[in-house]
């Protein structure tokens, strides 16, 4: 506890900080259907993005922010510390065993940094602000340690300009699809009434006022 701090706000801190049960379902869920989206789009677009970018795989990044969409979301959406990596691991974990298994170790590999690079991003506005400029800020971290942890892993001896091209990709891509797509979905979902028992669904509610 701070030094000026009553024991009501550091109580008051306490419980905005700490999870709820109904949170820990709440992002369980929004994990799982990441999970599905995930599999689907490994399915339907992720071997057209391996032709379309056979010759320039340093652009390949550039449509693979969908795979940043849970960490970023399940911060976005729930708000208190370890949201953002928790629900980018379950929703890792789900898709080790959607896919059968294949590259298991890789996809928990980089579900952990994706979830972290997130967590980061909220924890350095304090798990206090919350809007466009936070969720895009998410994605952008998320993406930029997606695509080191893949030059790393799948590009070890590529050049440094289309490494760096590479990494700018993730980081573009992340802000807009996991950053700018999980802030348009709280503010739907929100609409709904679906999240009235989370923070999201209360700033909505006293936004719209």
């Amino acid at each position: 506890m701070f030094p000026f701090q009553s024991w009501e706000e550091n109580m008051s801190q306490k419980s905005r900080l700490s999870w709820r049960v109904n949170e820990i379902v709440i992002v369980s869920v929004v994990a799982a259907a990441c999970a599905v989206i995930f599999w689907i789009w490994d399915i339907a677009v992720d071997p057209a993005t391996k032709t379309l970018f056979a010759a320039v795989p340093e652009y390949r990044p550039i449509v693979a922010g969908m795979w940043l969409l849970a960490g970023v979301l399940g911060g976005y959406l729930i708000r208190k510390p370890g949201a953002a990596l928790y629900c980018e691991i379950v929703a890792a974990v789900i898709s080790v065993f959607l896919t059968g298994g294949a590259w298991s170790q890789s996809i928990l590999i980089a579900g952990f940094f994706q979830g972290i690079g997130a967590e980061i991003a909220f924890a350095v506005f304090g798990y206090r602000v919350w809007n466009l400029s936070t969720a895009a800020f998410a994605g952008a971290l998320s993406g930029l340690f997606m695509g080191v942890n893949e030059i790393i892993i799948y590009y070890p001896d590529m050049e440094i300009f289309k490494a760096v091209i590479y990494v700018v990709c993730a980081v573009v891509s992340g802000i807009v699809l996991a950053g700018v797509l999980s802030w348009g979905l709280t503010k739907a979902l929100a609409k709904t009434g679906v999240l009235a028992s989370l923070a999201s669904g209360v700033q909505a509610r006293t936004a719209r006022g």
